[in-house]
């Protein structure tokens, strides 16, 4: 599972040929969600600061989230995607 972007100890990863809807995973220490790329529905469970963060930075690189997830889903290495500053 390629990671595409890390800030702030939070790493962002998308799996290879996964299932739809798009999503892609977040890790903080021991906390993992998922989180669908359109809707922003969550799937675990991690601290609201942590989340924040995270929405943050999905709502600035919608786009590129969108197209590292078609490129994870046909096998293909997604692009890094700049992290949050």
């Amino acid at each position: 599972m390629p990671t595409i972007s890390e800030f702030f100890g939070i790493y962002i990863q998308i799996m290879f040929l996964d299932h739809n809807p798009p999503h892609f995973h977040a890790k903080y220490g021991n906390q993992k969600v998922i989180i669908e790329i359109e809707s922003g529905i969550v799937k675990g469970e991690m601290s609201e600061r942590a989340l924040r963060l995270i929405f943050e930075w999905k709502d600035l690189h919608k786009e590129e989230l969108k197209h590292a997830w078609e490129k994870a889903k046909h096998g293909e290495q997604p692009d890094k995607i700049d992290p949050l500053k």
